[in-house]
């Protein structure tokens, strides 16, 4: 009975996206008929799509012009001083506010300083020159953020309470177990070896926040956090931090002294101007490649996503939304994994710089 919860836990866990995935396509469906009707059968696939994978300031649920029906998150300015409003102006109206004596206009998602008739001044590249403010706006990718921290403080939460008397893990406990000694065992230990004690929190932390968000990115309404370039951004550029912070006297050496006393210092020195650079780049490189990685893959498979169910709308005809909805679900079926891969990943090749941080001299 025991086995069978947890099995039915388990397929709750992953199934749970796929079957919003399929009210996902729905939405997205009538969405995009509401929109391409409203502006004369012109469909742009562009805009569609990076209207889905962008970030926002408002969260749209369902509805187009007056019906529609969303949730406007609050926008944080510091410009002369904190400033602090409801984006709901930005979206209706004339799309300018007036906070502080200034006023601020939304171009694209950005937020630019403009005058009370909203002018935007462009270059060449259609690009506004306007000055702007420092934006700390509540989003919708930063509330994916807070609801993927707190729903990681309360499973593990709940674990680490089941283990206080010394049970055997059941339920939840039981589901989370076998994946914490997964990031021990085949990651944290054989990478980094004994001092993987010292990392298990960060890896731990790492590895179940990019998973959930990668699941919850795949739900009806979610905004796509982990396929945002400025979050994966700051997971590499923690990861940076923790690994040179981490490195030992022979990891150093290793990148300003790689051939050691080999040879004497006039002989290294024409090796070194090339080798040494070399090296300090790939201080960079590696945090480079994990941002990349994961903002890459996430993002593609909400494109695809995006695009077959845009070959409706192409096309204009229901004869392919069959073969166009069934190849949705493939893809999304795919993105499950995607999601616990890219957390996977990005986990083991964090752990494997850090061991190559805190390695000792052999």
């Amino acid at each position: 009975m025991q086995q069978l919860r947890l099995l039915t836990l388990v397929l709750s866990f992953f199934l749970l996206p796929l079957a919003y995935g399929q009210a996902d396509v729905n939405a997205t469906v009538e969405e995009v008929a509401d929109t391409t009707e409203a502006e004369g059968n012109e469909f742009d696939l562009v805009s569609t799509i990076m209207h889905h994978v962008s970030d926002a300031h408002e969260w749209h649920l369902w509805g187009e012009g007056d019906s529609s029906v969303g949730l406007y998150l609050p926008v944080i300015l510091l410009d002369d001083g904190i400033k602090m409003f409801s984006s709901k102006p930005f979206y209706y109206g004339d799309g300018i506010v007036e906070s502080g004596g200034k006023y601020y206009t939304l171009h694209h998602e950005k937020i630019y300083e403009t005058d009370a008739a909203g002018t935007l001044t462009m270059d060449e590249e259609e690009h506004p020159t306007n000055p702007m403010p420092l934006d700390f706006s509540i989003t919708k990718n930063v509330v994916m953020m807070i609801m993927g921290g707190l729903l990681l403080l309360i499973l593990f939460g709940s674990v680490a309470r089941s283990y206080k008397n010394g049970m055997v893990p059941r339920g939840l406990a039981g589901f989370l177990e076998p994946l914490v000694i997964f990031v021990r065992e085949d990651i944290a230990k054989p990478n980094i070896g004994p001092k993987y004690k010292k990392y298990m929190p960060y890896l731990l932390t790492l590895f179940f926040f990019i998973w959930i968000l990668n699941l919850t990115g795949l739900m009806p309404g979610a905004a796509n956090a982990s396929g945002n370039i400025a979050f994966t951004l700051t997971l590499a550029a923690i990861t940076f931090v923790v690994v040179n912070f981490s490195g030992n006297k022979n990891y150093w050496k290793h990148i300003f002294d790689p051939l050691g006393d080999q040879m004497p210092w006039y002989g290294k020195l024409p090796v070194y101007l090339i080798l040494v650079p070399v090296e300090v780049l790939g201080l960079f490189t590696k945090p480079i490649a994990l941002m990349v990685r994961l903002f890459a893959n996430i993002t593609a498979g909400h494109i695809i996503v995006l695009s077959f169910v845009s070959l409706i709308f192409i096309l204009q005809s229901y004869a392919v939304a069959p073969g166009s909805i069934l190849l949705t679900l493939f893809i999304n079926t795919l993105e499950l994994l995607v999601a616990a891969l890219q957390a996977y990943i990005f986990t083991l090749l964090t752990a494997l710089f850090i061991g190559m941080a805190v390695e000792e001299a052999h």
